[in-house]
C-alpha cells in the first residue's frame, strides 16, 4: 500500500524549527519548505542548536524527521542551463549543499527545478544540466534523496517533458542519492499531459511508465491548474477550483494506489503548493479523496 501523507509548502521564515507549527496549523501530515530563501543570500546556518531545535518541534507536533516524510524545496533561481559559467556551476554547487542541508534536517527529499536554455539553445542546456546534475551527486553522499521536478513547459524551460526527464536521469540512476522525479500536477498539465478523467490519468502514467519507469515516481506536488491543457504557463489553482477538478485528483490517486510498479510501504508526500487562503480546504478536500478510495482503506 502506498502511504499517502497530505501537506503543503510552509514558511520557515525565523528558522526551520518554526516550519512546523506552521504545518500543524494548516493540517499537515507532512510539509515542505526552502531552507534558505528562494531569491538568493547566504543559507542560514544549521548548528547544532538549530537542529535540536527542530527535531524537538518535530516531535512535538508529530512528525518524523528520520528521512521519511518532509521535503525540502530547492531555490527558484537554479539554471543549469544557464550560458553564464558562475550561474551554472553554482547551480550544482547550491542543489548539493541543499540536499546537505536536508540530511542534517533528516529531510526525504530534495528537488529541485532545472531552469532555462533560452540562452545555449535547448539541446545544448540540456548536455550541460546533465553534466550539471552529476556532478551534484558525485559529490554528496547523504539519506536525504535528489528528485528532478517537472516543469511547466514554458518557453526554453528545462525538463517539461517525460523524455527530456528521461534524459537527464539517465546517468544518475546509478547513484543511490537519486529518488526519481516529483511529479507537480499543474505543470505536467500545463505541458500537455492530460490529467482530468481516468483514462487520460491512464494513458498519461502509460507514457510515463513507458519513458521514466513508475517505480521512480516518488513524490507529487498536487495543484490544479489555472491554465487549459498545454497552456505552458506555471499557474497553480486550489484543488477543484481549475481545470483539472476533482475528478482527475480522484483518478490520479486511485491509479497510484492501483500500481504495483509504484513505490509501496513507504511515505508518497502530496504537497499543495496553493495559495493559503484555501489551502486548509485545499488539504480537507485531499484527504477525503484519499480515504475513500476503498483500496487505500
Amino acid at each position: 500500500m502506498i502511504n499517502f501523507k497530505i501537506g503543503c509548502h510552509v514558511s520557515a521564515a525565523g528558522g526551520v524549527f518554526n516550519a512546523p507549527k506552521n504545518a500543524h496549523d494548516f493540517g499537515c501530515e507532512t510539509f515542505q519548505i526552502f531552507s534558505r530563501s528562494p531569491q538568493g543570500g547566504t543559507a542560514p546556518k544549521l548548528d547544532d542548536q538549530i537542529l535540536a531545535q527542530f527535531r524537538s518541534e518535530m516531535d512535538k507536533y508529530g512528525y518524523s524527521y528520520n528521512y521519511n516524510c518532509f521535503v525540502i524545496h530547492c531555490p527558484y533561481f537554479i539554471n543549469f542551463g544557464s550560458v553564464k559559467p558562475k550561474l551554472a556551476h553554482g547551480s550544482s554547487a547550491i542543489v548539493k549543499g541543499e540536499l546537505d542541508r536536508g540530511n542534517l534536517l533528516g529531510a526525504a527529499y530534495v528537488m529541485t527545478h532545472l531552469g532555462s536554455g533560452k540562452d545555449l539553445g535547448k539541446d545544448v542546456a540540456l548536455a550541460q544540466t546533465r553534466k550539471g546534475l552529476v556532478k551534484v551527486l558525485e559529490e554528496y553522499d547523504g539519506k536525504t534523496q535528489f528528485l528532478l521536478e517537472i516543469a511547466a513547459g514554458a518557453g526554453y524551460i528545462l525538463g517539461d517533458s517525460f523524455k527530456e526527464l528521461a534524459y537527464l536521469m539517465e546517468p544518475l540512476v546509478k547513484y543511490k542519492t537519486f529518488g526519481g522525479i516529483c511529479f507537480d500536477t499543474q505543470h505536467a498539465f500545463s505541458s500537455g499531459y492530460d490529467l482530468r478523467t481516468p483514462e487520460a490519468v491512464k494513458q498519461t502514467f502509460k507514457q510515463f511508465d513507458k519513458e521514466i519507469g513508475l517505480k521512480w515516481l516518488k513524490m507529487s506536488h498536487i495543484n490544479d491548474s489555472k491554465t487549459e491543457l498545454a497552456g505552458r504557463k506555471d499557474r497553480h489553482d486550489h484543488i477543484g477550483d481549475g481545470k483539472i477538478g476533482n475528478a482527475g485528483f480522484k483518478a490520479m490517486l486511485e491509479f497510484w494506489v492501483s500500481k504495483a510498479k509504484m513505490p509501496q510501504n513507504s511515505c508518497f508526500p502530496l504537497i499543495l503548493e496553493t495559495e493559503h487562503d484555501k489551502v486548509k480546504a485545499d488539504i480537507k478536500i485531499l484527504k477525503g479523496l484519499r480515504d475513500k478510495i476503498k483500496k487505500y482503506k
